[in-house]
């Protein structure tokens, strides 16, 4: 018989608070087509993408996220000293360690709450929602920040077509803790390694520390250029289309419920052809409000759902108590998805 006391948690969790935050500049796709041949039409016929928010100076990773999850903890009602665990999504905070986790679990004056950063991508706020529901469930944290935050206007090939008008900046946060009854569902999540070459970054870090910069890439004025994200566009687009939309099938599946039930879809804000794609495949009612937040904020990757989640909360187009679908997928290739009850 084993010696170790059995955990002991809540019996179920679920979301309690949302917040977000967007960089102060806003960027329209005429600043985009200073560097790249294209034009505000084809912009929003293959994106959606109309706007996006880029981050200043003083808007760093730690600083957009603090300020979300702010906003998220006051939505909570709790105190920044309940956080037992905080959870950060990251592609784009540079340095390697510490995880910013432990810097923003300061500043927001937690009571010494276990930080760590985790790196999957777009499906990044997924896999958060996911650890959180298990901390909560096991007893080992009472109350879970997780953050999806990017600067991805870091890791954007201006110079580059395909990519160049897709990325903006932002934080979105929310609080989990314990709950009476389901208000997460089962996650369906995975990857598939085997197309991870269809988004990646153009130059891995150590390239610049060889010492022989003659075989990096060259912008157009003859300069080093900086590691970017890379994608294939078409590879990408079918792949989500139809891979996306079983998983998303799964996830309803797997909380027992059909597109009937839902309120609201909350998909990646990846692209508007895509979310078109999958509402449509989906068979989802017309009843059913869809975000499509990517307009005005282009793709933040991990900040995405939350970001989104956060704006429908405050606009009013969703209402605490809504049955949500959500969805999130991207490099990797990674995927994750669930239904929520929004807070």
């Amino acid at each position: 018989m084993s010696k170790i006391k059995p955990s002991k948690g809540a019996p179920y969790a679920r979301i309690l608070g949302v917040g977000g935050y967007r960089p102060t500049r806003v960027v329209p796709n005429e600043v985009i087509l200073e560097k790249i041949d294209s034009s505000d039409e084809w912009i929003r016929s293959r994106s959606g993408i109309e706007t996006r928010h880029w981050a200043g100076p003083d808007e760093t990773v730690a600083a957009m996220s603090i300020e979300a999850s702010g906003k998220a903890i006051a939505d909570a009602g709790i105190d920044a000293s309940q956080i037992g665990a905080v959870v950060v999504s990251t592609v784009s905070h540079f340095s390697q360690t510490p995880a910013v986790a432990t810097e923003i679990a300061d500043k927001l004056g937690t009571d010494k709450a276990a930080a760590f950063d985790i790196s999957a991508g777009c499906a990044g706020f997924g896999y958060g929602l996911t650890l959180a529901k298990g901390m909560i469930v096991e007893g080992s944290a009472e109350y879970v920040l997780v953050i999806g935050v990017e600067r991805l206007s870091d890791l954007t090939d201006l110079e580059d077509r395909a990519t160049a008008f897709l990325f903006g900046d932002g934080a979105g946060a929310v609080v989990v803790g314990p709950s009476q009854e389901p208000a997460i569902g089962p996650t369906v999540w995975g990857s598939e390694g085997d197309k991870s070459e269809t988004i990646k970054q153009t130059v891995p870090w150590d390239r610049f520390r060889i010492g022989d910069l003659s075989s990096l890439p060259l912008d157009s004025k003859g300069n080093v250029k900086f590691p970017a994200i890379t994608q294939e566009g078409q590879a990408v687009f079918r792949w989500a289309v139809f891979e996306m939309a079983k998983v998303a099938q799964q996830a309803l599946d797997a909380a027992g419920i059909s597109p009937d039930d839902l309120d609201v879809f909350i998909p990646h804000q990846a692209n508007v052809r895509i979310i078109d794609s999958m509402v449509k495949t989906l068979k989802l009612p017309e009843h059913v409000m869809v975000a499509r937040d990517i307009r005005t904020t282009g793709n933040t990757s991990a900040a995405s759902i939350p970001l989104a989640m956060e704006r429908l909360l405050a606009t009013g187009e969703a209402k605490s108590g809504d049955t949500a679908l959500v969805i999130g997928f991207g490099a990797g290739l990674v995927y994750a998805a669930t239904v929520v009850t929004l807070p």
